[in-house]
Order: C-alpha cells, then sequence, then structure tokens
C-alpha cells in the first residue's frame, strides 16, 4: 500500500477494539476521504504526505509582516483547490502592515475567486473576520509557515492558550512551536486542525489546482494562434501578447511555469518508479518459477 493510503488526522476510520487491554485498537479500515491537502513528502525522497484529511475549509495563513511571499501563497492555493476543501487567505498581524490597502490588493491579484481575511491579535475583536467560516460540524486546517500565527489564532478561538507560541525570530522567519497536527474542537460546535509550519511545499498530483488558481493564465491558452503552442517563441501567443501589455505579471508566468514543471517532473518520476518495481517483481516472480537445479 502507499503511504498516502495509510491514516492521517482528520480521517475517519474503523476500529477494532476486541483487545482493549490498555485501551489499545487496530484500525481496520479508513473511510474514503471527501478532501485531502497532499503535498510532495519533505526531503529528497520520492513520496506523497497527507497533511490533513476530510478538511472543509483551509486557511492558508500568511503574515502581513515579514513573512509575505505570493509566489509561496500560490503553492498553497494549488494544493488547496486540489484538495477538495474550500481555500480562504487569512492575512495575519494586520497591525503590524503600513500599507494594508496595497497588500490587499497584492494577494487578490493571485488569490482568484477566493476570499481574503485580515486579521490582528492586537484588539478583542481581530480575529472577527474568521468567524463565518467556523460552522459547527464542519472542519478547518490551518496552513502556513512557521511563525504566522497559526497556533494564537486557535488560542484565541479557544479562549485559552492551550497551544505553545513562540516569537519571530531576529532573521524574520518563524520558529517551530507546534510540533504536530492536532484536531480540536472549537466551544462553538467547528472543529479546527493547528498544524506545525512548512517549510517545504512540494507539488504532487495538482493539474486540477493549478487550473483553478492559475485560471486567469490558462484562460489566456484558448486564444492563441495555434491549439498546440508551447507559450515560447509561436506567433500569434496569446500569453505573450498579455505579457507585452502588462495584462499577465512576469512573475505571476514564470511562477506558473515552475509550478507545472515542478508538478510533471514529481508526475513522471512516480510513473517511472512503479514501472520499475513492477518490472522488478515480474523478473522475482519468473526466477521463483524456474525448476531447481539437482
Amino acid at each position: 500500500r502507499q503511504v498516502v493510503d495509510f491514516p492521517a488526522v482528520g480521517d475517519f476510520v474503523l476500529i477494532d477494539r476486541a483487545d482493549d487491554a490498555g485501551g489499545r485498537a487496530i484500525i481496520r479500515h479508513v473511510v474514503e476521504r471527501s478532501s485531502a491537502f497532499v503535498r510532495k513528502a519533505a526531503g529528497t525522497a520520492l513520496g506523497q504526505q497527507v497533511v490533513a484529511a476530510n478538511i472543509d475549509t483551509v486557511f492558508l495563513c500568511m503574515s502581513l509582516e515579514g513573512d509575505f511571499n505570493l509566489r509561496r501563497l500560490e503553492r498553497y492555493l494549488a494544493l488547496a483547490w486540489e484538495s477538495g476543501a474550500v481555500p480562504v487567505v487569512v492575512l495575519t498581524k494586520a497591525d503590524r502592515c503600513d500599507n494594508l490597502p496595497r497588500r490587499l490588493w497584492a494577494v487578490e491579484s493571485v488569490a482568484l475567486d477566493v476570499d481574503v481575511v485580515a486579521v490582528s491579535s492586537s484588539d478583542q475583536d481581530g480575529y472577527a473576520g474568521v468567524l463565518p467560516y467556523l460552522v459547527p460540524g464542519k472542519t478547518v486546517a490551518l496552513l502556513g509557515s512557521s511563525g504566522v500565527g497559526k497556533s494564537t489564532l486557535v488560542n484565541h478561538l479557544l479562549g485559552k492558550n492551550a497551544f505553545e507560541t513562540r516569537e519571530v525570530g531576529a532573521d524574520g522567519r518563524g520558529r517551530h512551536a507546534t510540533t504536530r497536527r492536532e484536531l480540536v474542537l472549537l466551544p462553538g460546535g467547528a472543529l479546527v486542525m493547528d498544524t506545525p509550519g512548512m517549510r517545504e511545499l512540494g507539488m504532487w498530483d495538482a493539474s486540477a489546482g493549478l487550473e483553478q488558481g492559475f485560471a486567469d493564465v490558462e484562460r489566456l491558452f484558448a486564444s492563441c494562434r495555434f491549439s498546440n503552442c508551447t507559450h515560447t517563441s509561436e506567433p500569434g501567443c496569446a500569453v505573450y501578447e498579455a505579457l507585452a501589455q502588462g495584462e499577465l505579471s512576469e512573475r505571476r508566468w514564470q511562477a506558473y511555469r515552475k509550478l507545472k514543471t515542478e508538478e510533471a517532473f514529481a508526475g513522471d518520476k512516480a510513473s517511472y518508479l512503479a514501472e520499475k518495481e513492477r518490472k522488478y517483481k515480474n523478473i522475482s516472480k519468473a526466477i521463483k518459477q524456474l525448476p531447481e537445479k539437482r
């Protein structure tokens, strides 16, 4: 079985408690997921990691202070759309932002058809913007880099300091405070999942997510003169016309190309390794069927 098939935080499972000594149980079956936020496993090894399962809404948390990165947000958005959950961009530390309207405009330019909410821990009503998404019986996962304020937000919603928080370092980088994914029930009946900060967010099988997250880019392809346009040097390319007229930024186009290339590489390598494993299994099976020497 693949690692992605094993239980993850948020999964519903069927357990066998026949041997209940010490409160232990055996997981017999993982119920089919309604959604799953999947990334490439961290490190050099090829594989998938299910970060959160059965999530209704994903809060993509990004700080308005030092850790503001639109290219990283585009990655989160693509994987969030691919997961089957509804993404909401939550911009934290709004009280420390010098030019909030400009930052909001920048985020909205890449977060197409996605709600964007700015929050702050400086006053009691600073998190009021996220409350409409906390529906009883629904599950919200908080995803983002270390130090953006995910645990602070959960603590506020719980009304107590249940999760450790740490100050951002002098270099502006967040420090890990949350070390594991944990699902908690809020007083109002909604479920919230706090997650550790992710320094790596590799793409994995996110073609539908990229199509939705970069709808402004992919919409241009239909206007190219040639149906098989590679958007590199062909005449009548709608992408390069949009770039020349300033309708599409060079940074967003390069970000799209990078994520598409990364996703294609992961898919090709996974297919290659799967075929290689199948080949060696067939060879091993054939060897076992050879007659023994006397």
